[in-house]
């Protein structure tokens, strides 16, 4: 997979994007993880971004045309551009940047162009297991006020929001959605099960962990995790897996595959807990 994020701050990705699993995965060469700077395609002499809005208000707003322009390096189809004071070196270095690997790309199937904003569709572990199918995934992260709507409309195909916050800009949102995504690629996690049973990854929060000691502080490993009876184990995780999510998280049931014998089976467990806090 390809990933290239497109931002006014390359650095805030330096640590992020070198670190951990998604460092270790770009050193395999499982991922390709790139920042692109936008500024570098600002089309004016003092390579500007952002412009008062049309209709007055207050704030800035993110032009189209450097953005435009960036999707379009990344992705080998370049719009020629003429600069009232063309800044070549700046845009030819982050040009040939951006474009390693271009004619690969120009072979595959089309990137999905992810807008991070808050206006867009809530991310979910369905989504990131969605991307993690593409190929080519390419981010644009915003400041100011927002975006030119031509943006929107005429180049991206997918708007994600992190959550119902506002933040100073897409890049954090952008990093969490990368994360997510890559951690579901083949190979990247050191134990592939691990994937699989994260929370949400079959619509329902994780179960509870232990590891050693047995004993801390009075504080007892269930014994059934003891037992090495695989099929009991099973289905205790599967079983804490729905008390929590339904203590924590009850509209995630909502959409949970449920058989009739787990859905009686939660039900009871509910109503002893309630009984017992009652007493």
């Amino acid at each position: 997979m390809r990933v290239d994020v497109l931002t006014l701050f390359p650095e805030m990705f330096e640590g992020v994007f070198g670190s951990s699993i998604l460092g270790k995965a770009r050193e395999r060469g499982l991922v390709s993880l790139n920042t692109v700077n936008f500024r570098d395609y600002a089309n004016n002499k003092h390579n500007t971004v952002d412009d008062t809005p049309y209709g007055g208000g207050g704030g800035m707003v993110l032009k189209p045309d450097p953005i435009f322009a960036a999707v379009e390096a990344v992705t080998g189809r370049m719009t020629p551009t003429e600069p009232d004071d063309d800044p070549a070196e700046a845009r030819a270095h982050a040009q040939e940047a951006a474009i390693e690997g271009q004619a690969e790309m120009e072979s595959s199937r089309p990137p999905r162009v992810i807008l991070m904003c808050p206006q867009g569709e809530t991310f979910t572990q369905t989504k990131a297991q969605e991307l993690s199918r593409e190929e080519h995934l390419i981010f644009i992260c915003g400041h100011y006020e927002g975006y030119d709507e031509r943006i929107r409309s005429h180049l991206v195909t997918d708007e994600l929001s992190i959550g119902d916050y506002v933040l100073t800009g897409g890049e954090l949102p952008a990093m969490a959605v990368v994360d997510a995504v890559v951690r579901l690629l083949p190979g990247v996690l050191g134990n592939e099960s691990s994937a699989v049973t994260d929370s949400f990854s079959d619509g329902l929060l994780e179960y509870p962990h232990y590891t050693r000691p047995v004993n801390f502080r009075g504080l007892q490993v269930p014994d059934v995790l003891l037992s090495g009876h695989h099929a009991e184990i099973d289905k205790w995780r599967r079983q804490q897996s729905l008390l929590r999510t339904h203590a924590r998280r009850p509209e995630l049931l909502e959409g949970a595959a449920l058989s009739d014998k787990e859905k009686k089976w939660l039900e009871d467990a509910v109503k002893a807990q309630r009984d017992n806090a009652a007493r």
